[in-house]
């Protein structure tokens, strides 16, 4: 059983791989826009099904028209993929939204201002009455 899990997590990658390389060089639907990044993809255990998570970098506008034009790839990029990787059943494709990468920078970006904040504020003072000990 251990084997299935290692085959569908090897598929997984190997999908991943031709889905990335296909939207980086051989996609020619005019909604694919901005930076799209295929960050992972989740297989079912019976290779049926492919989670394709993806990340992609724009606009609100871009990023809606990027996932209508994904979805409308899903089939072509079906029977890519299962010619590429020779696999008798190639799996249904679904694409996710991965906000991972958004959540990392806005995590950062919030760090950044507490952080010049803090070094923009003066220096706390210390209490009246001397140096604190009672």
């Amino acid at each position: 059983m251990a084997t299935e899990h290692r085959r569908a997590d090897r598929v997984a990658e190997a999908i991943r791989e031709e889905i990335a390389t296909f939207l980086a060089s051989e996609v020619k639907d005019p909604r694919v826009v901005g930076l799209v990044t295929v960050t992972g993809v989740d297989v079912t255990r019976d290779l049926r099904h492919a989670k394709v998570f993806v990340s992609v970098m724009g606009t609100d506008v871009e990023r809606a028209a990027t996932f209508d034009g994904l979805a409308s790839l899903a089939s072509h990029l079906r029977s890519h993929v299962g010619r590429a990787l020779q696999l008798r059943l190639a799996p249904a494709i679904t694409f996710k939204p991965d906000e991972s990468i958004a959540r990392a920078s806005r995590i950062e970006t919030l760090l950044a201002q507490i952080k010049d904040e803090q070094s923009s504020s003066p220096p706390a003072s210390s209490p009246p009455g001397g140096d604190g000990d009672v």
